[in-house]
């Protein structure tokens, strides 16, 4: 099955989801509906059991703190925040009704092993695994189709992880540049890093974009990005880890038309004049006239000839070749020549 990116096709939107449920799955199906409104191609969840991620005394990232989260620990968290592998069945038959793929991101080989028998067909390693060599294996013996992101990550554990996916079995490999900060500030953003991987492994590459507003993706898309992932919310004044940083539903329809705006904008890369360029081209370059009245026979001289608007007659370029050339009749002054004026 060909892949649902590459470099030849329009860029992967995937509306993440992630855990921004809060652990309902109503909300869910509330999130898949605000993306297939959207427009976006795929929604994506997450599928982990808190028991096989963390350890009980794990602490919370400072982004979660900062987001007003009372949870002791990443476990109580996770736990509050976990779908039972049922509910990812339900939310994948929803996104089929709503005709938008439906994502999640495997976090435990449990987990990986049900989504690969719900006939999920890509396959999402979350930066958080970059390096977690074996599991990235048992992501690989799947044979999907791969999106790898890299926050965090040094060219070489992308390198490194990239290779393992690949010696494993797996399918198309597609690289998200991500920062994982949340939010991560513009300056952090260093989107030319796209291109660096690009460039060293040869892959269709994209970004997983965890900056507020959608400029940066939009930046990224114009420099290439193949697949586009970022976070939203149903309010981002919900409780949760993940709302405050993530789009809301307006802002996820006005990044898809966007997105779609600046791919149509970036055309073949042949420099032509367009169709919508013609009548301009026509009033506003310059034909050949004549400065004054002259009878038929007059030899032109340079002085005889001036440059005006319209663009429709004997263009500039072909000035020099009037010098020297007889009248065939009379012509009035401003008149714009045509070599039929001419011997």
């Amino acid at each position: 099955m060909k892949p649902p990116f590459g470099e030849d096709q329009p860029c992967f939107i995937i509306a993440e989801a992630g855990v921004n449920h809060n652990g309902d799955l109503s909300m869910a199906k509330q999130l898949i509906d605000v993306a297939a409104v959207a427009g976006a191609d795929a929604v994506k969840f997450q599928t982990f059991r808190a028991e096989s991620l963390v350890t009980e005394d794990a602490p919370l990232a400072d982004y979660m703190t900062a987001a007003g989260e009372q949870s002791p620990s990443q476990a109580d968290l996770l736990r509050r925040l976990e779908l039972p592998l049922e509910a990812f069945h339900e939310l994948k038959e929803y996104c089929e009704l709503r005709e938008i793929k439906f994502m999640s991101t495997a976090f435990d080989e449990e987990s990986a092993d049900a989504l690969d028998a719900m006939g999920m067909d890509v396959v999402k390693v979350p930066s958080g695994e970059l390096t977690n060599i074996p599991f990235l294996r048992h992501l690989a013996s799947k044979k999907r189709a791969t999106i790898l992101s890299t926050g965090m990550g040094t060219l070489e554990e992308v390198q490194e992880a990239l290779d393992a996916l690949e010696g494993a079995g797996a399918g198309p490999v597609a690289i998200l540049h991500c920062v994982s900060a949340y939010p991560a500030p513009p300056s952090a953003m260093n989107l030319r890093a796209m291109d660096t991987m690009r460039k060293a492994m040869r892959k269709p590459v994209g970004l997983s974009d965890h900056s507020e507003g959608i400029t940066i993706a939009l930046a990224a898309v114009a420099m290439g990005a193949c697949v586009i992932e970022k976070h939203f919310t149903l309010d981002r004044n919900l409780p949760g880890p993940d709302h405050a940083a993530s789009l809301e539903p307006p802002e996820l329809r006005d990044m898809v038309a966007q997105i779609r705006a600046v791919e149509s904008a970036l055309g073949d890369g042949i420099k032509q004049p367009t169709e919508a360029e013609m009548n301009t081209r026509d009033v506003a370059r310059r034909s050949v006239a004549l400065a004054k009245s002259c009878e038929a026979g007059h030899v032109l001289t340079p002085a005889d000839l001036i440059l005006r608007r319209p663009g429709t007659g004997i263009p500039p370029r072909e000035f020099d070749q009037l010098v020297g050339k007889r009248l065939a009749r009379d012509v009035g002054p401003g008149t714009q020549l045509k070599w039929s004026d001419v011997e």
